[in-house]
């Protein structure tokens, strides 16, 4: 178990502490010929509102001139230990970490943070992605429980870590996925204690492996010599949502969990390849459960890292692990309906220099039918940016990938995307798509390593196309249309919608795109949804230490952007050292529920409740005081 003491060390660094890369030997190369103001703006290219033409303006935004749609007076950046939204608009915690399901429950203890028993029976850790789901009148919230801060939920002890057994089976309790009806009263929302749809999912629940997958040897285990019934989910970050009402929740870094107890054991290439290693995260989950334990389960990784599928309205339903969609760090799930019927599944694979994909089923939708094989069933795809602006998607099939099955391609999903040549991309984070016409939105937050170093399969990163920065720190959004407006199709064009930067720091390709300035700027894109009448929200995770290349950019943020004409405003800045993450709407969508995730996780926060309490995970509702919609 990894020697740590507090949550100073991300999964990103984990990553390159357990498997490090070599630098490439091309970086100056490249970084000369691209990286330059002249080279990488004067080619035919601008960002933004004028979007990247290069020869194509089937993509190119209106004018900027255009009359502003985003009704809210902008928030200055600021590096406050509270939430900060516009005049006219309110905020309310509707839900922290610890808080009770059921009136069994035990209240959350500020002195021991609560222990296995409490934790089971309450709202888990660091909530990320969340839906709204309704039956009747009822109002039931979905939101993953991505990981637990160890210096945080282990503040009580004095290594800030798990130092027994009940500590161990805490953290693991406080990851998962929650699910409570909401109710509002006064205008309040608040979790209806004991209500029939409430339910906690967490490290050790039972989840049915479905898909191509189903019973490989690859996820065959002492434990279940089938292959057919994983135990738990896990690190559950990015969501999505199916037409036939259920949820999906996506496994993203499951690989810091596992660790072995023999120092010599030397992990497959494949286990390298997602990051599984001989030590873990600091969670010591493999000192309760031995098939955390690689050098004795090593199959057991590759139960995880999938999206599952799950049914909010019935609490006795059995959760489903699709593995047709791909095992790989999934950020969240953006489901379509094509015009023919068929689903399509966008997906990023968050880590760097890692691919895009996408999932399309052989069946179609049928409303009120039997829709259970959709995503059983179906073609993954990844993604090929070209330099000229389009790009296409690649099948991953036995044939194109010299794989032998479906199966293997759908365990071993990585290792298919780099077979067939797929576009590194700067850690694909949540994917979006319009609803008024057929153009998708990805963030890719950031990638230190673009230009320097391969991704963890040796595939080269770079810089051009979608990826125009080395060292990328600040991120940007790329948005493409898929030909003649059809989901299914094979080719696409792409452009830039914005380029995050530092202008009061810059005035290069680092400064940003256009459409960003002194008073909207911002780094790390991250979690992406847009509202009813076409409005891009844009939520961030990144540097909030307001210096040095990010100064002037405060705590992390939401802002509003509008696709037509480029304009992007600040909506809201979050509490110290959170991640905003998390966005969906109340159905008569007067109220907007977003997530203030891991506040204080340096030791600097004391929110939402302030005085000398334990900083808390929340989600929140927004609000306009005079009642209106959010979007």
């Amino acid at each position: 178990m990894l020697n740590l003491t507090s949550d100073d060390i991300s999964f990103d660094e984990f990553d390159d502490i357990n498997n490090p890369q070599n630098e490439a030997t091309d970086f100056e190369r490249v970084t000369a010929s691209v990286m330059s103001r002249r080279g990488f703006l004067g080619r035919g290219i601008a960002f933004g509102a004028t979007a990247l033409v290069m020869g194509t303006t089937s993509l190119t935004a209106r004018p900027t001139q255009a009359a502003s749609r985003l009704g809210f007076e902008q928030v200055v950046a600021n590096s406050l230990d509270t939430v900060t939204v516009p005049n006219g608009y309110s905020w309310q915690v509707v839900s922290m970490w610890g808080d009770p399901l059921w009136s069994k429950s035990i209240a959350f203890d500020q002195a021991t943070r609560g222990t296995a028993a409490s934790q089971e029976l309450a709202v888990g850790d660091n909530n990320d992605g969340m839906a709204v789901f309704q039956d009747g009148t009822k109002v039931i919230l979905a939101s993953n429980n991505e990981y637990v801060n160890r210096s945080i939920i282990y503040g009580n002890r004095e290594t800030k870590l798990p130092e027994n057994a009940d500590d161990v089976r805490k953290g693991m309790a406080g990851h998962g996925i929650t699910i409570a009806e909401i109710v509002s009263e006064g205008g309040t929302w608040k979790i209806a204690k004991d209500s029939p749809y409430n339910r906690r999912i967490t490290a050790n629940t039972s989840i049915d492996i479905a898909g191509p997958a189903r019973g490989h040897d690859l996820l065959k285990t002492a434990a279940d010599p089938k292959g057919v019934l994983a135990q738990g989910t896990w690190n559950n970050c990015g969501n999505g949502r199916t037409p036939w009402g259920t949820y999906l929740t996506c496994e993203e870094n499951f690989n810091g969990y596992f660790s072995s107890s023999d120092e010599s054991y030397k992990p497959s290439a494949a286990l390298k390849r997602y990051g599984v290693g001989n030590k873990d995260w600091g969670y010591g989950w493999a000192t309760v459960e031995e098939r955390f334990d690689i050098s004795k389960n090593p199959t057991e990784p590759n139960r995880f890292g999938y999206i599952v599928e799950i049914d909010p309205l019935d609490p006795k339903s059995t959760p489903k692990k699709r593995t047709a969609l791909g095992r790989f760090k999934h950020e969240n799930a953006e489901l379509v309906v094509a015009d023919n019927g068929q689903i399509v599944v966008y997906m990023g694979d968050d880590e760097r220099g890692e691919f895009m994909y996408r999932y399309v089923s052989n069946g179609k939708f049928v409303e009120g039918g039997d829709n259970s094989k959709l995503l059983d069933e179906g073609t993954l795809y990844v993604a090929k940016f070209s330099n000229d602006m389009k790009g296409e998607w690649r099948a991953l099939t036995p044939d194109t990938t010299g794989m032998k099955s479906l199966a293997e391609i759908s365990i071993l999903t990585r290792q298919a995307g780099s077979a067939v040549g797929a576009t590194t991309m700067d850690r694909p984070e949540w994917i979006t798509s319009h609803p008024g016409k057929a153009e998708i939105y990805v963030a890719l937050t950031n990638n230190k390593n673009r230009g320097k170093k391969p991704n963890n399969g040796g595939d080269e990163t770079p810089v051009g196309g979608p990826n125009p920065r080395a060292g990328n720190n600040y991120g940007q959004v790329v948005r493409w249309r898929p030909e003649n407006g059809d989901h299914t199709a094979k080719g696409f064009e792409w452009d830039l919608f914005v380029v995050a930067g530092n202008p009061t720091v810059h005035k290069d390709a680092y400064g940003g795109s256009k459409n960003v300035n002194a008073d909207n700027m911002f780094n790390s894109p991250d979690g992406m949804a847009f509202d009813s009448t076409g409005l891009l929200w844009i939520l961030t995770d990144g540097k909030y230490s307001n210096k040095d290349d990010f100064a002037g950019m405060g705590n992390n943020q939401m802002l509003v952007g509008d696709p037509d004409t480029g304009e992007i405003r600040r909506f809201m800045v979050g509490p110290k050292e959170c991640e905003v993450t998390g966005i969906t709407w109340s159905p008569d969508r007067k109220a907007l529920f977003v997530g203030i995730q891991h506040p204080g996780e340096k030791g600097d926060s004391h929110y939402p409740q302030g005085g000398k309490t334990v900083p808390r995970s929340t989600i929140i509702s927004i609000t306009r005081d005079d009642g209106g919609i959010m979007g």
